[in-house]
């Protein structure tokens, strides 16, 4: 099989551009505060052609650099309104779009997983896909049984792209390790290498898609089963319904709650439920049926929790809402959040957890916009103490896809503006909330 079109050596240098565009249009910015133009403008100004850039870049490029992408989108809640507005299409196309393969490249795959006789597994196939994934695409089909079927098809040569993005992206991380002392970058970095090359092995997320679907499909959750797979094609049932990503920008008030309160409990409760966590939590993996279930697709990342959420995560969430500063920082030490020998404020150290904090509070929360900005824009200005929080935490590898999810599934909650039971859902999915 011959390899993606796209050439490696060309995504990286647009990889590795980001910075040094990035530095450029600091210098610019630079000159026009110098020459009188207020900083406010200057910022505005420096901010929208950065984002702009990035996500042009990351829009043409597949592999680890898309996936750096969709994790960006979902967190574009965060986003300046000025700034976020002219790109919230753009994210919504990254989560679900990507340049299709051709036909013939699409039936070459086809033969070489199932066989050459493949037809024989379909009454109907559509050659153009239906959708695209960072390593895939999907193809709308009639099974043999005259079922509808999704035909997952990853991309020839996806591996070796793979590699290379994460590669590009590995030096990149290296270079802003020096202005994060806390964090412990070398670890990190092969948790993550690990974790998405396993999103490759379309055998495995055939296994766990199947736990799932298992466990949670019953009156609020929809997981599509699947009827064959091979290393680099899925077959499993088509999953109708209407796009969050179309909830979010069209939905009503009890629209956006509905799916809400379904996606915070389907992502809370899988590792309870299944022993698993579903962790890839942008909005173009879900969909709302037409029985008003939540349909969830996509399982290639996936965190492995047979025991659940750890204990700790809950412990620590009720003793930092009770504002004991000295056991949070004592347990997120203990958990490897903080490494020996750093010093960091305790009272900062709690007002940086709000964003996972004040959500528990009550016993429904609105997320909005307008809150993630208030707390983004808090843990990134290098004025407030809570920035330097986080210049001194770590993430320990066994917490980066939960720190994913939970990071994500704020950005997207934020994103439809739902008002849901939180604690509620906290109480009942997380360990150790309650007892604490």
């Amino acid at each position: 099989m011959s390899d993606l079109p796209s050439d490696a050596f060309t995504r990286g240098l647009k990889l590795a551009a980001l910075p040094l565009s990035f530095a450029g249009r600091a210098a610019i910015g630079l000159g026009k505060r110098v020459g009188g133009q207020s900083a406010e403008m200057v910022i505005a100004e420096f901010q929208s052609r950065t984002a702009d850039q990035m996500f042009k870049v990351l829009g043409e490029l597949k592999g680890g650099a898309m996936k750096v992408g969709q994790a960006l989108s979902v967190l574009e809640a965060a986003l300046p309104e000025e700034i976020a507005k002219p790109y919230r299409a753009t994210l919504t196309k990254l989560q679900e779009a990507a340049p299709p393969l051709p036909v013939e490249r699409v039936h070459a795959v086809l033969a070489y997983e199932l066989g050459p006789d493949w037809r024989a597994d379909f009454i109907e196939f559509d050659d153009l896909p239906s959708a695209a994934a960072s390593i895939g695409q999907v193809h709308k089909a009639i099974w043999h049984t005259g079922a509808p079927v999704a035909v997952k098809i990853q991309y020839p040569g996806a591996d070796k792209a793979l590699a290379g993005d994460l590669s590009n992206a590995s030096k990149l991380a290296k270079l802003f390790s020096p202005w994060i002392p806390g964090l412990d970058l070398n670890p990190l970095l092969d948790e993550l290498n690990d974790r998405i090359i396993e999103e490759l092995d379309y055998l495995q997320e055939a296994e766990f898609q199947n736990r799932f679907a298992e466990s949670f499909n019953d009156a609020e959750i929809a997981v599509p089963r699947v009827l064959k797979a091979t290393k680099h094609v899925l077959v499993s049932e088509w999953l109708e319904g209407r796009p969050l990503s179309d909830i979010i920008a069209n939905g009503t008030t009890a629209e956006r709650d509905h799916a809400g309160a379904l996606y915070q409990r389907f992502l809370l409760a899988g590792p309870a439920r299944v022993g698993l966590l579903h962790a890839d939590p942008h909005p173009g993996n879900f969909r709302i049926t037409t029985d008003r279930r939540l349909g969830v697709l996509d399982y290639g990342a996936v965190a492995r929790l047979p025991d659940g959420f750890p204990a700790s995560m809950g412990a620590l969430l009720a003793i930092a809402m009770r504002g004991d500063s000295a056991a949070v920082r004592d347990g997120l030490a203990a958990e490897g959040f903080i490494k020996p020998g750093v010093e960091l404020d305790q009272q900062s150290l709690l007002a940086y957890l709000a964003p996972f904090t004040e959500p528990a509070e009550t016993e429904t929360f609105t997320y909005s916009r307008e809150w993630m900005r208030k707390q983004f824009n808090r843990v990134n200005d290098p004025r407030n103490p809570d920035f330097v929080v986080g210049m001194k935490l770590n993430l320990p590898p066994n917490y980066l896809l939960i720190h994913r999810v939970w990071l994500g599934s704020i950005g997207v909650m934020c994103q439809l503006g739902a008002t849901v039971p939180a604690r509620t859902e906290i109480e009942k999915w997380l360990p150790g909330f309650s007892a604490a």
